[in-house]
C-alpha cells in the first residue's frame, strides 16, 4: 500500500513538472512571437493608418525598448516580491495588451498597447529561466533550458509566416488577437502548476532600488535608440544618445555603489563565470543578428532569389534551432555545460569562417551549409551557457541573473543590427545597399563574417580564461 501511494505521488509530481514546463515554454513562445510577428505587418499598418515607415516602425521599437529598459528591474522585483505572482501578473498584462493591440483604433494607441505588451514580455522573459531551477532537478536543467530555447526559436520562426497568413485571411488585428487565447491558456497552466513562492524571512524586507532602476532604464533606452534610429546611419542624434548612455552608465555605477539595497550588486561581476557568460552571450547574439541583417540582401542581390526563395532559405536557421534545442540541452546535461559552451563557440567560429568564403563558390548550398553549422553552434552555446549560470546562482538572485542573461542577448541583437549592418554597408562601398551590384554585396558579406569570426574568437578566449579561473 505504501509503495503504491509513493508511486502515485511520484507520477503526480512528474505530471505537475511537465505542465509547469509547458507553462514556461508557452511564456517563452509568446514573448518571442510578440517580437517577430509584428514586422511582417508593417507595410499593411502603414497603409491602414496612412503613416510613414518611420512612424509604423515604432510598433516594433516600442516593444523592443520596453523589454530592454525594464527586464532587469522586473527580474529583481520578482526576487523580492515572489516570482510566481509576478510571472502570473506578466502573463496577464501581456494577454490584456494583446487584446488592446488588436482593438486599437489609432496608431498612437497601438504603439501604447505595444509598450504594455513589452512590459508583460519583459516579466515573462526575465522569470521563465529563473523558474527552471525550482521546477526540475539540477541534473535536468540543461534539458529544460534547451526546451525553452526551442520554444523561443519556434516563436521567432513562426512569427513572420503566421502573421502573413493571419493578415491575408482575417486582417491585421488577427495577428495580435490570436495571442489572447494562447495567453489565457498559459495563465491557467502557470496558476495551476507553477510552484508557490518560497521567500526567506530576511528577504521580505529587502528594499527595491527605484533610482537605480530609473537610471538603468533610461541608459538602456538611450543605447537602444542610438543603435536603432536611422537604420545604421549615425547622425548627431545617435551620437548624442550614445553620450547620454555613457553618462548614464557612470551615474548608475555611482548610485549602485552607495545605496543600501542596490538593483545590481556590482560585486556580482567579480564572479568570472557570470561576467564571462554575459560577455559571450552579447558577442554571440551580435553575430547571430548579422545573419538576419546581411542574409536577405545577399540572397536577393547576389544570388538573385525572389521573395519566396529568400523566405524559404532564411527559415532554415530557425528550423534547425528549434530541432536542436532539446538535444543540445541533453548534451549539456551529459557532457557538462562548460564543455558544451566551448563546443558551441567552436562551431559558430567554423560556420562564420565558412560563410565568409563558401557562398561565392557554391551559391545557395555554400550559404546553407555554414548557416546550419552556425545555428547548431548557437543552439548548443545558448543552452549550455544559460545552464552554467542558472545552475549555480543563489535562489534569491535567480530573477535578476536570468534578466541579465536576457538583457545581454537583447543588447547583442541591437548592436549586431547596427554595427555589423554598418560594416556590411561600408565593405560593399555602396550608399544604398538595395541598388548595390551583386559583386559588391558578395564582398560585403565576406568582410562582415570575417569580422563576425573575429568576435567569436574573442568569445572563445573569454571562455578559456573563464575555465582556467573556475
Amino acid at each position: 500500500m505504501n509503495s503504491t501511494t509513493t508511486m502515485t505521488e511520484g507520477a503526480q509530481r512528474t505530471g505537475s513538472v511537465r505542465w509547469a514546463l509547458a507553462s514556461l515554454s508557452l511564456s517563452m513562445l509568446l514573448s518571442a512571437l510578440g517580437t517577430s510577428i509584428a514586422n511582417v505587418g508593417l507595410p499593411t499598418l502603414a497603409q491602414v493608418f496612412e503613416a510613414s515607415f518611420q512612424q509604423v516602425q515604432w510598433i516594433v521599437l516600442a516593444y523592443l525598448l520596453a523589454i530592454t529598459t525594464l527586464i532587469v528591474s522586473v527580474g529583481r522585483l520578482g526576487d523580492l516580491t515572489g516570482r510566481r505572482r509576478l510571472l502570473l501578473g506578466g502573463i496577464g498584462v501581456f494577454t490584456l495588451a494583446s487584446a488592446l493591440c488588436g482593438l486599437a483604433p489609432t496608431l498612437g494607441l497601438l504603439i501604447g498597447a505595444r509598450v504594455l505588451q513589452g512590459l508583460g514580455a519583459a516579466i515573462m522573459m526575465a522569470l521563465t529561466m529563473a523558474f527552471v531551477s525550482e521546477t526540475v532537478s539540477k541534473e535536468r536543467t540543461g534539458s529544460a533550458m534547451g526546451l525553452l530555447g526551442t520554444m523561443s526559436a519556434i516563436g521567432t520562426a513562426m512569427g513572420p509566416s503566421l502573421g502573413g497568413l493571419l493578415i491575408g485571411g482575417f486582417g491585421w488585428r488577427a495577428m495580435f488577437l490570436m495571442m489572447l487565447p494562447l495567453g489565457l491558456v498559459t495563465l491557467l497552466l502557470a496558476y495551476r502548476y507553477l510552484p508557490a513562492d518560497q521567500r526567506k524571512a530576511d528577504t521580505v524586507g529587502s528594499g527595491f532600488d527605484p533610482l537605480g532602476s530609473l537610471l538603468l532604464g533610461l541608459t538602456l533606452g538611450a543605447y537602444a535608440l542610438a543603435m536603432t534610429l536611422g537604420r545604421g546611419h549615425f547622425g548627431p542624434l545617435n551620437i548624442a544618445l550614445l553620450l547620454v548612455t555613457c553618462v548614464g552608465v557612470g551615474l548608475f555605477i555611482r548610485v549602485e555603489a552607495r545605496v543600501a539595497a542596490p538593483l545590481i550588486r556590482l560585486g556580482m561581476f567579480r564572479d568570472p563565470q557570470l561576467s564571462a557568460s554575459l560577455a559571450m552571450s552579447l558577442l554571440v547574439t551580435t553575430v547571430m543578428m548579422a545573419t538576419l541583417v546581411v542574409g536577405p540582401f545577399y540572397l536577393a542581390r547576389a544570388l538573385g532569389l525572389d521573395a519566396v526563395g529568400v523566405g524559404l532559405v532564411l527559415s532554415v536557421g530557425p528550423l534547425v534551432a528549434a530541432l536542436a534545442g532539446v538535444p543540445a540541452g541533453r548534451m549539456a546535461d551529459r557532457f557538462g555545460a562548460r564543455r558544451m559552451t566551448f563546443a558551441g563557440l567552436i562551431a559558430l567560429g567554423l560556420g562564420c569562417f565558412a560563410l565568409s568564403a563558401l557562398p561565392r563558390t557554391f551559391g545557395i548550398a555554400g550559404y546553407l551549409a555554414p548557416m546550419v553549422i552556425i545555428t547548431l553552434g548557437y543552439a548548443v552555446f545558448q543552452t549550455a551557457n544559460n545552464t552554467v549560470v542558472m545552475s549555480n546562482v543563489a535562489p534569491d538572485r535567480r530573477g535578476l541573473v536570468s534578466a541579465l542573461l536576457n538583457l545581454s542577448r537583447n543588447l547583442g541583437l541591437i548592436t549586431g543590427a547596427s554595427v555589423l549592418g554598418a560594416v556590411f554597408a561600408l565593405a560593399s562601398h555602396s550608399v544604398d545597399i538595395n541598388t548595390a551590384p551583386p559583386e559588391a554585396v558578395a564582398r560585403g558579406m565576406g568582410v562582415t563574417f570575417m569580422v563576425a569570426w573575429g568576435l567569436i574568437g574573442i568569445a572563445c578566449m573569454i571562455a578559456l580564461i573563464s575555465r582556467r579561473s573556475h
